[in-house]
């Protein structure tokens, strides 16, 4: 489908550092750029609001499927963020002040006409481990609190559990921490700085070991129907490609589609357009929907093409 004179605008970390070959990012712009649409490059920087109208300083992209030279710039200029039809937000966590006065500028461009994936209201209540609390019927036994004494009850009750803080992404700061283990109280006091922060609790889940934790990508709250299996590396509990863990493809599972049934339909309605939920064997851990990746992986082991599914829903959106 050819896009005509439409522009894309992306706003995300420095597309200079990505890793090429695995960025969904990419994927997603070489997509739009193959159909046609014209590209302009941002970071959250770059953003700002003149008397109630969002602007940008933007400067105008080509990408390349090459992983010497994915990228080029020309003719930068400061632009109303309502002149592009789309806006992918992809920044990275943390979750942050920056990220959520981010949104607000987003928003005020949704407010002028411009689709944002996804959009920044769901980004702003959607934390991406807390929002599990609203599919307790998908997930393990889990606790979110600030309190050291409630997680000590926790590991009493379920004797190995992972703690996670609520603000960050690829696996950083994961604390795996069995009834015993002479570092608990010294995790839970860093975790919680001394009880002020929330964190999240999580019974464990042994099938990581051998099943991977699983990462299923939904458009506009459907399933792909192959999944992405992160497998940990030797000597850690975490799957995630950030730090060492190999992938595998499967398809989708009876479970996994169950899920999928719950929680899709809320992030639809929520304005959730591209998400990635992380399943370990019959349990969902996380509701990805800032910068979900797996995109590029996924279409070269099956020969997919996710990013054109996305961009058909996108474009039936604009064409509405």
């Amino acid at each position: 489908m050819e896009s005509g004179n439409r522009t894309l605008g992306v706003v995300m970390d420095p597309i200079e550092q990505i890793k090429p070959y695995k960025d969904t990012s990419l994927a997603m712009l070489l997509e739009a750029q193959h159909r046609g649409w014209r590209l302009q490059y941002m970071q959250p920087g770059d953003l700002y609001v003149r008397d109630g109208e969002a602007h940008a300083h933007m400067r105008a992209l080509r990408v390349s499927d090459d992983n010497e030279h994915w990228f080029e710039f020309s003719e930068p200029a400061d632009r109303p963020l309502h002149d592009l039809s789309l806006v992918l937000m992809r920044k990275d966590p943390p979750f942050d002040m920056e990220y959520v006065y981010t949104t607000y500028i987003l928003e005020r461009a949704e407010m002028r006409g411009t689709v944002i994936l996804n959009s920044p209201a769901g980004l702003r209540d959607i934390n991406e481990k807390a929002y599990t609390a609203w599919f307790p019927q998908c997930c393990p036994a889990n606790l979110i609190t600030c309190s050291i004494g409630r997680l000590r009850e926790f590991l009493a009750e379920h004797e190995k559990i992972v703690v996670k803080p609520l603000d960050v992404m690829g696996g950083q700061s994961i604390f795996l921490v069995q009834q015993g283990d002479l570092n608990t109280n010294v995790i839970f006091e860093v975790m919680t700085a001394n009880g002020q922060n929330f964190v999240q609790a999580q019974a464990y889940i042994p099938e990581i070991v051998d099943g991977g934790d699983k990462r299923i990508l939904l458009i506009d709250g459907r399933p792909v129907e192959k999944v992405l299996a992160r497998i940990p590396p030797p000597g850690d509990a975490r799957g995630n490609m950030a730090v060492g863990g190999t992938t595998e493809g499967r398809d989708i599972s009876d479970r996994d589609r169950w899920i999928c049934e719950q929680v899709g339909p809320v992030l639809r309605e929520k304005g959730i357009i591209f998400a990635g939920l992380d399943v370990i064997g019959d349990y969902m851990t996380e509701v990805n929907v800032t910068s979900p990746t797996g995109i590029r992986e996924l279409d070269k082991l099956y020969g997919l093409n996710i990013a054109g599914e996305l961009f058909d829903v996108l474009e039936s959106r604009l064409a509405d």
